[in-house]
């Protein structure tokens, strides 16, 4: 492929955030019959996919992906050519679970070398407890492995940063009503890039509560059915993390107690052992 015609953009970093994973359902007469011709060890149905935050577009960036699946599944490279409205999905069956391989091609204009993701299919429920992992039998949804992923382009071409930054729109599924400034503005300096010293500068286009604008760095501001990353879901993680740290803390100050108690002891100890000798 040949090179993009003109310079980089200095000093800019333009991020797109997007998920990536796998979602795999057991088979069961009521709620998810095995289709005719899969063969009788297979116990689930899965995909594996790359989208977009909200499910918009994501194919002004991403031009295709190869999802290297287990050598024992029938023609197991596969190559997904980005279709407007569409994810970049393979739908398959099977028993056991494996490291899929994911390598992300970008379009002509960024000049990018393809990137490499790893994913592990979950078929099985899997979290810290077992009340966690009775959710997630429970749910009805199959079992959700998803990563929340920022692509970022360091510095990237002139023709690409214009494609980029050309201009955040509505999401064709989505009223942009309220008043939120996130998201990217008509030519260059908007949509989600940001400076050399990292701030990001987003405005632009407005867009309803919840919803996100297409070409832009937007992730939705509250959770919904079938869209777990979020605004919401950022603050509820940062709140554990700050719980976290608490208890953390207090568990510290509770061990440089102790630890200083025994050592006073410690020394009182040879004191009493010196005075006797």
């Amino acid at each position: 492929m040949a090179p993009p015609v003109g310079k980089r953009v200095k000093g800019v970093q333009v991020f797109r955030p997007f998920i990536y994973g796998t979602t795999a359902k057991p088979f069961d007469e009521k709620t998810n019959p095995k289709p005719a011709g899969v063969p009788d060890d297979h116990t689930h149905s899965w995909t594996v996919f790359v989208k977009g935050i909200d499910d918009v577009d994501i194919i002004y960036w991403l031009r295709r992906v190869q999802f290297k699946l287990h050598e024992s599944i029938p023609n197991h490279v596969r190559m997904v050519e980005g279709e407007k409205g569409k994810p970049f999905i393979v739908q398959e069956t099977g028993w056991g679970e494996f490291e899929i391989t994911m390598k992300l091609y970008y379009v002509p204009e960024s000049g990018e070398k393809p990137q490499t993701l790893y994913h592990h299919l979950r078929l099985h429920p899997y979290g810290r407890t077992e009340e966690e992992k009775e959710a997630m039998r429970v749910n009805g949804e199959g079992v959700i492995s998803w990563v929340y992923e920022e692509q970022i382009f360091n510095e990237p071409y002139e023709a690409f940063y214009d494609v980029l930054t050309s201009g955040a729109m509505p999401n064709t599924t989505t009223t942009t009503t309220a008043n939120d400034k996130r998201g990217g503005k008509g030519g260059k300096g908007g949509g989600g890039a940001k400076t050399k010293g990292g701030d990001k500068k987003e405005d632009g286009p407005k867009r309803s509560e919840g919803g996100v604008l297409e070409h832009s760095a937007m992730i939705p501001l509250l959770n919904r059915p079938g869209h777990p990353f979020s605004r919401e879901t950022e603050q509820l993680e940062i709140k554990k993390l700050k719980d976290a740290l608490v208890k953390v803390e207090d568990m510290t100050k509770k061990l440089a107690d102790d630890l200083k108690k025994k050592e006073e002891r410690l020394q009182q100890l040879k004191r009493q052992e010196a005075g006797e000798a």
